[in-house]
Parts: C-alpha cells; structure tokens; sequence
C-alpha cells in the first residue's frame, strides 16, 4: 500500500514540475535539484600526514655482545619448573623429571626399571605377534594343500571305480 502512494507521489511531483529545454532545444524536466550534487571520486577527505618515526631505539644494548646482554637483561632463565598437584617437576634433557626424586610415590630409578621392564614386555608382545602371523601361514598353507590332496585322492578312486 505505502509503495502505491509513493509512486503517486513521485509521479504527482513529476507532473507539478515545469518542462525546461534542455541542451538539444527540446523540453525535458530537469530533476537535478532532488538529488544535491556530490563528487563521485572527490577529494573530500584528506587525512593528516603522519610525522615520521623516532630513531628505532634509543639504547645502545643492541651493540652489546651476546653474554653481556644476557648479565644486563637477565635472559639465563635456567630450567623450566613447574608445580602440579603439589609435586615439583623440572624440565631436563627432554624430558619432565621430579625435583624431590620421587614421583607419584614412586623412585626414579625405579620408575627407569618400570620402563625398562615396559619396554621388554611391549617387544616380547610384537614377536609373539610375529610368531602367531607365521604359524596362521603355515597353517593355511598345509589346508591348502590337505584340500589338494583330497581332490586328487577323490579323482584317483573314482577312476579306479570306472577301471572295475
């Protein structure tokens, strides 16, 4: 409904307005004073320029080598350490070690005997695993050839049995 009275507006408002001659001498109506003229690619804004840049630092560190760098700046940051569930653990060789030696209750060479002993276990798994995989071969291929067999002793009596 709204759109049928905007069109009659519009076409009310083009009826009202006088025919002006255009540039070719003949009328047309002259719409430009509803729409205000604006620049299409204007330089209606224009930023400040930013000042240029300070020095980029104001230290002399930079020059310094690496070790007094490291006294000045205090980057020796040591061992990682951190604490969880009340128990000190350290960062060393790759690996995270309790500082206390003991960890979950359990001593450290004690806890190198149980991955030693782990590790023996999880290798006597994968050759049993092998020797399984072996012993399914051979056992399919005797079937195999016990199913040959049987055919052939088959054919032999039933031409035995033609013979008689």
């Amino acid at each position: 409904m709204a759109a049928i009275v905007s069109s009659a507006v519009l076409w009310a408002s083009f009826l009202l307005i006088p025919h002006l001659p255009n540039r070719t001498g003949g009328g047309s109506t002259d719409l430009s004073f509803l729409w205000p003229k604006m620049p299409l690619f204007g330089n209606t804004f224009s930023p400040k320029k930013t000042p240029p840049r300070k020095s980029a630092s104001l230290s002399n560190l930079h020059n310094l080598d690496r070790s007094t760098r490291e006294v000045e700046l205090g980057l020796d940051y040591g061992t990682p350490t951190m604490n969880l569930a009340g128990q000190s653990l350290k960062f060393e060789n790759g690996q995270w070690i309790a500082e206390t030696g003991i960890s979950g209750g359990v001593d450290r060479r004690e806890a190198q005997r149980l991955r030693r002993r782990n590790q023996q276990l999880e290798e006597e798994n994968n050759l049993l695993r092998l020797k399984v995989d072996i012993l399914l071969d051979m056992l399919s291929e005797t079937t195999a050839e016990s199913h040959l067999m049987e055919k052939e002793l088959d054919e032999l009596k039933s031409v035995s049995r033609r013979r008689k």
